[in-house]
């Protein structure tokens, strides 16, 4: 989803990251690694915004929201188990 005006993302908690939290070390290491073991390469934004920061939630079906989880780093990925326990559904 775009956003260009962060209006959306502002609603659920996200903001604009610090370039801590893009260019740290650990993110640029994840990065390299994604370019250097799959072939993934970044590459030029075309459309949002790069320094947005990353968020996941995980909504029932009467719009409850269950479970939230703002990125840490450029470079974090939630465990989505803990999303779909938050849910009632265990895998």
């Amino acid at each position: 989803m775009v956003d260009a005006e962060r209006e959306v993302y502002a609603q659920w908690g996200l903001g604009v990251s610090s370039a801590w939290h893009v260019l740290n070390p650990w993110s640029m290491y994840s990065l390299y690694k994604l370019g250097t073991t799959e072939k993934i390469w970044n590459k030029p934004t075309e459309s949002g915004n790069r320094w947005q920061t990353a968020g996941s939630f995980a909504v029932d079906g009467e719009g409850a929201v269950r479970w939230t989880r703002a990125a840490k780093a450029a470079d974090d990925v939630p465990d989505f188990n803990e999303a779909l326990k938050a849910l009632g559904i265990e895998i």
